[in-house]
């Protein structure tokens, strides 16, 4: 099985940027949640990590938003945002542009996936790579999914890149580990910014840990608006790990904290 680990993870930027606002007993329950995750991966000795994350507009906008894309190339760069406010140091992050592309045309005959040569990684992609790869000693593989511009991503059609992304690395040879990343409930850049809708977030990790497929792909975008904000929108890549997993889920942590302005969740799926 080529498919060795699969987790998911928060990215929210105040998780590193404002790590010193949080109490020092939710900061140890954090770290926790993040070092083992960190310490699995690095067991299973993957020959690359792939990231499924949502874009922030740093490298797509409205004129130019694809539904899937997947990055190729052999480093990236990152953070877009300012080093001093997210309190990671701008770095050169590994790639492997010819694994990307085995990947991509594993993928191509069922996911019309857009490929990025270049790609500036914003916190949702280098708050994990930070924290799980400190040393920045794996081959990252980014994945977008459109959470961020309408249309979005339909959840069926999320569920389905799951599926075949699954496919695409049990096709191959090499060892892949791949992580979910996003918020739950939460409401960045607006008046609510902080707020945290603890009930919906319980029930949507429910869900998730159950790999309960008719449950999670029941919202709407009206819904999960109304009652998760426009970060909620992130649970499509929860939604793509259950599917490339197939089993069920382990939570590490999930847990509101209002400083982060996310419930910050860390959880692995067991690869059935």
């Amino acid at each position: 099985m080529s498919l060795v680990y699969a987790g998911v993870c928060s990215h929210a930027p105040g998780i590193t940027g404002r790590l010193d606002r949080v109490d020092a007993d939710t900061r140890a329950e954090m770290a926790a949640g993040y070092a083992r995750m960190r310490d699995e991966i690095a067991a299973l000795k993957p020959d690359a990590l792939i990231v499924i994350a949502a874009e922030h507009f740093a490298n797509f906008f409205f004129n130019n938003m694809p539904v899937f894309a997947v990055g190729m190339a052999d480093h990236y760069t990152g953070p877009i945002e300012d080093p001093d406010w997210l309190k990671i140091e701008r770095t050169q992050v590994p790639g492997n542009a010819e694994l990307s592309k085995k990947l991509i045309n594993q993928l191509l005959p069922t996911i019309d996936v857009a490929v990025a040569e270049e790609w500036r990684f914003d916190h949702g992609i280098m708050v994990p790579v930070h924290l799980l790869t400190p040393n920045y000693d794996i081959p990252i593989i980014p994945m977008n999914l459109n959470c961020q511009a309408p249309p979005l991503t339909p959840l069926s059609r999320v569920w389905t890149f799951g599926e075949e992304l699954r496919k695409a690395c049990d096709a191959l040879p090499e060892r892949f580990a791949v992580v979910g990343t996003g918020g739950i409930s939460n409401w960045p850049a607006t008046p609510d910014s902080g707020k945290i809708n603890e009930a919906w977030d319980l029930n949507f990790m429910d869900e998730w840990q159950r790999n309960d497929k008719a449950a999670m792909l029941r919202y709407t975008d009206e819904q999960i608006y109304a009652e998760a904000g426009q970060g909620g929108f992130e649970i499509r890549t929860f939604i793509s790990i259950a599917a490339a997993a197939g089993g069920k889920g382990n939570v590490y942590i999930s847990k509101p904290v209002p400083p982060v302005a996310v419930s910050v969740t860390v959880a692995s799926m067991d690869i059935v």
